[in-house]
């Protein structure tokens, strides 16, 4: 899937739905979801995507920064990626309320 000039969060969504099979077995991604001005329509073009990620098994810091690049790579777009155990109580609740899971 080529992601179109101004993708929204459908497009990501999608094209991170075609990603996983590879991303569950390459990185151990047990759970993946979109949130931030994406989800809520609120995107220029100087925004990055957020991803909520969760993780079969803990990566390591360089593994962690390679799954980002990665997704920034296959997406073309700069990819902020928050691991969802890592989450703070009150920015956490906001995250959770709003993330669409891929």
């Amino acid at each position: 899937m080529t992601v179109p000039h101004n993708p929204d969060a459908k497009t990501y969504r999608n094209k991170l739905r075609e990603m996983l099979p590879q991303l569950k077995d390459q990185y151990n991604v047990k759970y993946i979801g979109l949130f931030g001005s994406y989800i809520r329509g609120e995107q220029t073009p100087e925004s990055d995507l957020d991803i909520l990620v969760e993780f079969s098994k803990t990566p390591t810091l360089l593994q962690f920064i390679d799954l980002e690049n990665h997704l920034s790579d296959n997406l073309g777009i700069k990819v902020d990626l928050v691991m969802k155990d890592s989450l703070k109580p009150n920015i956490g609740k906001h995250i959770l309320s709003e993330v669409r899971t891929v």
